[in-house]
């Protein structure tokens, strides 16, 4: 195959400059990595291709660092043209050591023990770019291995939160699928002396393992023979015995002090039911699973770093194929829970509703407060695949969002705490208003105004109190004279200033009296501030906005002029997504 000049163009820069990052040595798969994001309508040929750009990429390495600078000049390196990506941007994820392009396979595997959040989020949407990346395989497998914690409702739950991230496994699989064979590996290591049952209470266990020193059960491999058959034979009892890996007690990584490989559960399993009362702990299963199932590389987040250790030793005795590891920092916001066991408890003592709670970063609630996959998405990649633990402000989030959203957004009013405003000498007329101010698919809305608007008590307050001249958007301009009151209600009276539009006049939102729609808007704000529980998290505001909003489906975005973006919730509620 024989690639035309704009393609042999953009493998040279994309070569060049990869070999300027390296001293003077461009490396093939980051090359081939970076084609495919850059051009995926090269996908189709790339077979055909790489024998192609291995060639480019020999002829860069020949020629000396100025030599290589000079070219990348002459062709116009620094703008490499991108075609075909509107949806994605892998600019921010670094080659994967060891890849090769058709080759990679990637797995997200959360346990179905409750509805995800944005923390499996950036996991899954890491483990699909690099698979895309390499023109790879996504593999979804459910670390479904602990009864009491699983349940079918979340095993949906995970499936229809990756669905609308835009995020399509290739192969969609559970761990239990795999028991029996998990079961014989176990066996295999008793067998050969790298695994014991111990019969050791949970408390001895943990001050020894504390200790660095062994326990009776490790010695006889005969009697842990015998023990193991009992196990897998169900004559233990829950919590009576556990089988545990022949690790090493003194080892400074404490991990590798003979941990627990199976352990006892009795339990309805939402797929085995009560077939199986032996089940393997996640230490055991994950790298088993990982390398039967092909992946390449096993993406986790750094937390699991002084586990490694124990991942490469138990495939090691079982003389299994071993995958790359690379770790990335979990995602975290300051005040917002990202820990599934603390939500569950929020909900459980009645503190939030359900996992749909505006307040909380599941991906259901951050659907419906109004946060879009896409932005979602973009987040993601811009934090990169950094190690650093440092928690993002989530101000980050909402600006890529509002850039999403806000062309498509109508522009609507709401008053909050209203109060009436009754202009002298105005007369009944029909408005014509602007759903938004450049985007005209969005079209107009019709008014019917007279004398009497409402507008937010705050605002009244203020002008009244300086005499300050405002403007009703799109109306008129008014000074605020007088305030009549009763026992019930307070009724600023103002006159008519003039048309004019001034740049310096202030300008508020307004609902006219006879359109007033009684609205309210849900706010949420973080859950935590510090170690304790923020009262304040949940705000309801009552106020009034225009008819028109009675009109929109739940789900539909707008913005409240002056108040936010927000998402229709239901026919009288919306919920605030940011300012």
């Amino acid at each position: 195959m024989l690639v035309d000049k704009d393609t042999e163009t953009t493998i040279k820069a994309i070569g060049l400059k990869n070999a300027l990052e390296y001293n003077g040595r461009a490396r093939t798969d980051a090359v081939i990595a970076k084609i495919m994001a850059c051009r995926v309508d090269l996908r189709r040929d790339l077979k055909n291709l790489i024998p192609e750009i291995k060639e480019i990429v020999q002829k860069i390495n020949v020629l000396s660092l100025s030599d290589q600078k000079a070219l990348l000049e002459q062709i116009g390196g620094a703008k490499v043209k991108q075609e075909g990506r509107t949806d994605r941007s892998y600019a921010h994820l670094p080659p994967l050591e060891y890849a090769e392009v058709g080759n990679v396979v990637t797995r997200f595997p959360p346990e179905p023990n409750g509805y995800p959040h944005i923390g499996h989020a950036k996991a899954a949407i890491i483990d699909e770019e690099y698979a895309r990346m390499y023109n790879g395989k996504l593999i979804l497998r459910f670390d479904d291995t602990n009864p009491l914690n699983e349940k079918l409702e979340y095993y949906d739950a995970i499936n229809e939160g990756l669905e609308w991230l835009g995020i399509k496994p290739d192969t969609v699989k559970n761990t239990s699928d795999d028991i029996q064979l998990l079961h014989d590996y176990g066996k295999k290591l008793i067998l050969n002396d790298s695994a014991y049952v111990c019969t050791c209470k949970p408390e001895t266990i943990h001050t020894l393992r504390a200790k660095g020193i062994s326990c009776e059960c490790r010695k006889d491999p005969n009697i842990s023979l015998d023990r193991s058959k009992k196990m897998f034979s169900n004559s233990f009892a829950q919590n009576e015995a556990i089988i545990r890996f022949k690790g090493n007690m003194s080892s400074q990584n404490t991990a590798l002090r003979d941990p627990t490989l199976f352990r006892i559960i009795e339990g309805d399993h939402p797929k085995l039911h009560k077939q199986i009362r032996v089940w393997p702990t996640y230490d055991f299963a994950a790298p088993i699973e990982d390398s039967l199932d092909g992946i390449t590389h096993a993406l986790r987040t750094k937390e699991y770093e002084l586990r490694n250790a124990l991942y490469f030793a138990i495939l090691d005795r079982l003389n299994l194929r071993k995958p790359f590891l690379t770790e990335f920092s979990r995602l975290e916001f300051d005040g917002i829970p990202i820990s599934k066991r603390k939500i569950k408890q929020l909900i459980e003592n009645g503190i939030v509703k359900s996992w749909d709670d505006p307040r909380l970063p599941t991906l259901m609630a951050m659907k419906r407060r109004g946060f879009l996959p896409e932005a979602i998405r973009k987040f993601v990649l811009s934090l990169g695949m950094t190690l650093a633990e440092t928690k993002p402000p989530i101000k980050t989030l909402e600006s890529l969002n509002r850039k999403i959203i806000d062309p498509q957004c109508r522009r609507l009013f709401f008053v909050k705490d209203p109060v009436e405003l009754q202009v002298l000498g105005a007369v009944s007329k029909e408005v014509v208003l602007r759903n938004h101010p450049n985007n005209i698919d969005l079209y107009v809305r019709k008014v019917q105004v007279s004398n009497s608007f409402y507008i937010s008590r705050e605002d009244a307050l203020e002008f009244f109190n300086t005499g300050t001249e405002f403007r009703l958007i799109e109306l008129f301009n008014v000074k605020i004279v007088e305030i009549k009151s009763d026992s019930q209600n307070q009724v600023f009276v103002a006159i008519q200033t003039g048309d004019e539009m001034k740049q310096s006049t202030p300008k508020i939102q307004w609902v006219a009296k006879e359109d007033a729609y009684p609205y309210k808007i849900i706010i949420a704000r973080e859950l935590y501030r510090g170690e304790e529980y923020n009262k304040d998290s949940l705000e309801i505001v009552d106020g009034v906005a225009e008819s028109f909003v009675s009109s929109l489906n739940r789900g539909t975005m707008i913005q409240f002029v002056r108040f936010g973006f927000c998402r229709i919730d239901s026919n009288e509620v919306a919920i605030l997504t940011h300012r």
